[in-house]
């Protein structure tokens, strides 16, 4: 039977995880309000930055003779990976999440015979895939997000890829992020950001069509200056929206899964506890019967 001071030590070790766990739980709940709303506000931008450019993009002149961020390479045959993860752990499946996909991915496109690359945001998931995937992580951001997620992150980031796309270091690149849903969910999401993914947008209705340029509505934009100039500086834009609105998802699914993670810890801290008080309680019990027992037989012994 377990010794009694054992069990009051660990009932007392139990309690003070118990509170890391339920602090860390309200810090995780402060902060995902905030990255929340700011992750919610991005996306109507970055959907409309990528209208913008299917916008652009509906002359197929364009399309074809376009900038290098949108005709790409004209191979694919080496593959950047960007998985976004956290530098700290204590949230779920989060890290693992991301870790997990981009294996999977690495699997099936060494199996079509590409050449594949890692890029790593965050330390959590440059440590997981270093011990299978060491060789190919060419680069690691770390320290994103610890006062908030801010544009010259994004920017900074969206540079370097561009850097090395243009060194000639890869052909395709794609985001593996977590999409934000609810403090329960979150959604491992692909985006490739490098050749540009022009978003499709639907036909204008039989009969309202007009020549030149047109969107969804049917409308006519003339641009000025060309279609080719607008691209230029439109698409490096669209690649730091892109990468920016990624952090942001990614960053209010981390506290939401560290919220979500922190209040299981604490109800499972708060039922170990239980038992371990209800084994306290009848061990004593159990040392007292038997000190009485002795009591007694003592006394009839007399």
């Amino acid at each position: 039977m377990a010794n009694l001071k054992t069990l009051k030590t660990r009932i007392k070790s139990v309690r003070s995880t118990q509170k890391i766990t339920s602090a860390m739980k309200m810090v995780a709940a402060s902060r995902l309000r905030r990255a929340q709303d700011a992750a919610v506000a991005a996306r109507p931008y970055a959907q409309r930055m990528e209208r913008m450019v299917a916008s652009v993009l509906s002359n197929p002149a364009v399309a074809q003779n376009g900038p290098r961020l949108l005709a790409g390479t004209g191979s694919d045959k080496v593959q950047l990976l960007i998985p976004v993860t956290s530098d700290r752990g204590l949230a779920g499946g989060f890290n693992a999440t991301i870790a997990r996909e981009t294996r999977r991915r690495i699997a099936e496109l060494e199996a079509q015979g590409k050449t594949v690359k890692l890029f790593c945001v965050g330390r959590k998931g440059a440590q997981s895939l270093r011990r299978d995937h060491g060789s190919k992580i060419i680069g690691v951001v770390e320290d994103i997000g610890r006062t908030g997620v801010k544009f010259t992150d994004a920017q900074d980031i969206a540079n370097k890829v561009v850097g090395m796309f243009e060194a000639g270091e890869f052909d395709v690149a794609t985001l593996l992020f977590n999409r934000f849903v609810s403090a329960i969910s979150q959604i491992v999401t692909p985006l490739q950001i490098i050749p540009v993914q022009a978003p499709k947008i639907e036909a204008a209705p039989a009969g309202g069509g007009h020549a030149g340029h047109g969107n969804a509505a049917g409308a006519v934009y003339e641009y000025e200056p060309s279609e080719e100039e607008i691209l230029d500086a439109l698409l490096p834009g669209n690649l730091r929206v892109q990468v920016f609105r990624a952090l942001l998802e990614s960053s209010a699914s981390e506290h939401g899964a560290r919220m979500t993670a922190m209040d299981n810890a604490t109800r499972n801290a708060g039922d170990m506890i239980g038992k371990l008080t209800m084994t306290y309680n009848r061990t004593r019990q159990a040392q007292i019967t038997k000190e009485l027992i002795e009591i007694i037989s003592g006394a009839e012994a007399l």
